[in-house]
This record gives C-alpha cells, sequence and structure tokens, in this order.
C-alpha cells in the first residue's frame, strides 16, 4: 500500500508543478528574474543555450537535494517529491523545448490537437517582447480557447 501513495504524491508533484511553473514564470522570469529570461522572447536568438536556460538549473536543484536526501537510509518521501520534480522538468523540455521551441527537430510533423494548442498558447505568449503583458504563463494547461481553435484547425485538414 505504500507504494501507491508514494506514486499518488510522484503524480501529484507532477500536476503542482504547473502551478508552480506558472506562479514563477509570471512573477519572476517576467520580474525579477527577467535579465535571464529576456533573452528567450527575442525572435531568432542566435545561439544554442539561452541565459532562460539557467531556470533548468534553479528547478533541478531542489529535485537533486530531494533524491539525496531521499534516499538516506532507506527511500522516503523526498525521493518521490524530487521524481516528481523530475518528470515534470523532462516534460517541460519535451514539450517547450523540442515541441514548441523546435529546438530540436524530432516532432515536426505532428498534427495533434492538444499540442497544436500548447504552441498556439504560447505563441501568443511570445507575441509580448517585453515583461509586461504577457498572457498563457503555464506550459501544460493553457486556456481551452487554444485547444478548441487547434481542433477546428485539425479537423479542417
Amino acid at each position: 500500500m505504500e507504494i501507491i501513495g508514494y506514486i499518488i504524491l510522484t503524480i501529484t508533484v507532477v500536476i503542482a508543478m504547473e502551478g508552480v511553473t506558472w506562479l514563477t514564470h509570471k512573477f519572476i522570469m517576467h520580474g525579477l528574474g527577467w535579465y535571464l529570461h529576456e533573452d528567450h522572447h527575442q525572435p531568432g536568438y542566435p545561439h544554442v543555450f539561452e541565459k532562460n536556460d539557467a531556470f533548468f538549473i534553479v528547478f533541478a536543484i531542489p529535485s537533486i537535494l530531494l533524491f539525496y536526501f531521499g534516499t538516506r537510509g532507506e527511500i522516503n518521501w523526498m525521493f518521490f517529491v524530487g521524481l516528481g520534480i523530475l518528470i515534470y522538468g523532462m516534460c517541460y523540455f519535451l514539450v517547450h523545448d523540442i515541441l514548441i521551441h523546435r529546438r530540436f527537430k524530432w516532432f515536426d510533423n505532428t498534427n495533434n490537437w492538444y499540442f497544436r494548442g500548447l504552441r498556439k498558447a504560447h505563441k501568443m505568449h511570445h507575441k509580448h517582447l517585453g515583461k509586461e503583458e504577457g498572457e498563457c504563463f503555464g506550459m501544460l494547461f493553457v486556456p481551452m480557447k487554444y485547444f478548441r481553435e487547434a481542433r477546428l484547425s485539425t479537423v479542417k485538414k
């Protein structure tokens, strides 16, 4: 029964990380952390890495520490919180960097309505080049209107 609790904890952390990401994106990346995030909003950024990539490290540190302290002695709840953060980080990388921004050309031909909705919402976020007037700060959960638009455009094709 303990393993079911750990699975539920991990899934809960993965889902909660969307809220943490939204808050961090809106109030830190578009606030005090704009210096690191600004290059991410510049079209045609010419380098492989952005200053914005530092936020991967910021989110990896708690996960690494939770793995460390969650395996001292025997595996405990901290390990599974760290695992939830890691899984969300992997989803973020796959969706944000590969699917949306196409930093790697792995999923260029996808026509899935969900992924198209995420792309549209993120495109709306990036239409603002400055830190003010942003919208769609989430990554996996965005307003339904973008999914409806994507579903309609997918059905028409």
